[in-house]
């Protein structure tokens, strides 16, 4: 005789296994109770079959485990990446070291080719390319930033930047091309600087601008070497 189970309490229960369609569908199985005769009881019992798993054993015979389907919905939540909108890291970082690079070039070739200009001395007075370089580095950063970056940058135990560590961190992408973004922005100002004091003293500074573009220590050597000379000609004149 098959037995009939409840999910909810696997409580047996056992109907005729000769009992019409017409009686069967009066049984209550899982809470509900079927009412209905005819076709549409054959409908529901064929539905009710199809939820029912069979379990058969020599010993206890053949017995029905009503087994519910229940949905199971995984949310996933969504955070910004680059890679969601279809960019991935390299290619940020390839344009950021690109168009920064292009950026600084008009200012330089303003104090180089017109230093005296209206505009060139407009211009070099204004802060706003240094505050797009460093909204710039400062999303590069956020993007290259891992939890592990200060442990590698500050290994020694007292607490000192080592160069192993370091030459390990800038073989990332994005970290170089911040890297590259924060050199351009500290270049960019000593060449300001460098301008400045040059119109301020009446010294000649367009290599030294040229050079901070190429190598800011060496730009600002040559700027105060060249003044120290302009002023013993002047002494000497």
């Amino acid at each position: 005789m098959p037995r009939f189970f409840c999910c909810s309490c696997n409580a047996p229960f056992s109907p005729q296994a000769t009992a019409p369609l017409k009686t069967m569908s009066h049984l209550p199985v899982a809470g509900f109770r079927y009412a209905r005769t005819g076709p549409v009881a054959r409908r529901e019992a064929l539905g009710l079959r199809s939820k029912l798993g069979t379990q058969w054993s020599f010993v206890g015979g053949s017995r029905f485990v009503l087994r519910p389907k229940v949905s199971r919905i995984i949310y996933h939540r969504r955070g910004f990446s680059p890679s969601a909108s279809g960019i991935t890291t390299s290619q940020i970082a390839s344009s950021a070291f690109t168009w920064g690079t292009v950026a600084v070039l008009p200012f330089y070739t303003l104090m180089v080719l017109a230093p005296n200009a209206k505009l060139t001395k407009r211009t070099m007075e204004s802060s706003t390319p240094f505050v797009i370089l460093g909204v710039l580095y400062a999303y590069l950063l956020h993007l290259s930033w891992t939890p592990d970056k200060l442990g590698s940058m500050f290994a020694s135990k007292y607490w000192l930047p080592e160069l192993p560590g370091i030459a390990k961190m800038f073989t990332n992408e994005m970290t170089l091309a911040s890297a590259w973004i924060h050199l351009l922005a500290v270049d960019l100002f000593a060449a300001r600087q460098v301008f400045h004091d040059g119109l301020k003293n009446k010294v000649e500074t367009r290599h030294s601008v040229s050079l901070c573009l190429l190598s800011c220590p060496i730009g600002i050597a040559t700027h105060a070497i060249t003044k120290i000379l302009t002023k013993r000609a002047n002494r000497s004149h």
